[in-house]
């Protein structure tokens, strides 16, 4: 299953800036989801982050790794509006993300009790590991909404 970023934001609650999800290639329910990230230099964190040497901070990568993994709950049964960080761990950076890059995120369920969901999740740029952790999260029925 394929979801471009108009079907993304039927199910997630960001939007710009921080949307960090263009599109989801492939979707498993209750297994594995593969998503992608198009990082250009018109991100607007590459204004402080950093002027002469603009880099992807790596927070924001595993940000939008929990992107990924938030579809992927919704697709496998989570119940709620919204999916809150509990942990990170495991958390490595290997190489810098930088404009022009492809980010393709692997997020897989490693174990769900309720609506505490745990995964493990890798990106990589053309092929090659740029970053990994494991992070747990919680689905929430509170609703998001506008103004």
């Amino acid at each position: 299953m394929m979801m471009d970023c108009r079907e993304i934001q039927k199910i997630l609650p960001h939007r710009f800036p921080f949307l960090l999800v263009d599109r989801i290639l492939e979707l498993q329910p209750k297994a594995k989801a593969v998503g992608l990230k198009n990082v250009t230099i018109n991100e607007p964190f590459f204004q402080g982050h950093f002027p002469n040497y603009p880099i992807m901070p790596g927070v924001l990568v595993v940000e939008a790794m929990a992107q990924v993994a938030g579809i992927l709950a919704f697709h496998s049964g989570a119940k709620g509006d919204a999916v809150y960080f509990m942990s990170i761990e495991k958390a490595k950076f290997r190489k810098p993300v930088v404009p022009g890059d492809q980010l393709r995120f692997e997020v897989n369920i490693v174990q769900q009790r309720n609506n505490v969901w745990k995964f493990a999740a890798e990106t990589f740029v053309e092929g090659k590991l740029v970053a990994e952790a494991e992070f747990t999260a919680m689905v929430s029925g509170e609703e998001f909404r506008n103004g």
